[in-house]
């Protein structure tokens, strides 16, 4: 059974020790599927935070905006991954889905990519809270959106794995939802086909 308090911790722990050493997945399974699509998110938080510098010229813009295009396409790629991954143990266990069993609104890969949005969100946070530069009211303030942070990772942690249980005991169906992004594929973005007929 998928345990989510480990993929919680797994988010966790990655983004702090990215910060101080290279990215690595020493992971298998489900959990090398999930920390996958979280450096994605990693590299995308970072690429983003200097495509808003103001001190950047316009050419490095441009090449930001390109990475962070590729990095959220990997973003999406692997929550389909993840999902993927997830019908497979479903499969390898023979669930019988009940016939009454609905679909939920959100996949547990989109579940799981939100939680590791919100583990990056905590730590730069929690970063706010070194600041020597910094009045007590904008330290009260980052205070109260960390425990914002951490009551809607406790409360979605919790909802993904009812889910998850629900999926496993056949009382919900489980599906992938293909995005499919139209704007990385030069056959779909009009913008990208018609400049190769021009």
């Amino acid at each position: 059974m998928i345990n989510v308090q480990d993929i919680v911790t797994l988010q966790m722990e990655t983004v702090s020790r990215w910060h101080h050493e290279p990215i690595d997945n020493p992971y298998s399974d489900l959990e090398q599927a999930v920390c996958t699509q979280h450096q994605f998110n990693y590299q995308l938080w970072h690429q983003e935070d200097i495509a808003r510098s103001r001190d950047v010229t316009d050419e490095k813009i441009a090449e930001v905006k390109r990475a962070i295009d590729g990095f959220n396409q990997n973003r999406n790629d692997w929550i389909e991954k993840v999902d993927d991954y997830i019908t497979e143990l479903v499969q390898s266990r023979s669930v019988k889905v009940q016939p009454d069993a609905r679909l939920n609104t959100e996949t547990p890969g989109s579940v799981i990519d939100r939680l590791s949005i919100l583990s990056l969100r905590i730590y730069h946070m929690e970063e706010q809270l070194e600041r020597s530069d910094v009045n007590q009211e904008h330290l009260d303030s980052v205070n109260h959106k960390i425990a914002i942070c951490r009551l809607q990772q406790d409360e979605l942690s919790n909802s993904l794995q009812e889910l998850l249980d629900d999926i496993f005991a056949g009382r919900k169906r489980h599906r992938t939802y293909r995005q499919l992004k139209m704007y990385n594929d030069p056959s779909l973005n009009p913008y990208l086909y018609k400049k190769q007929v021009a």
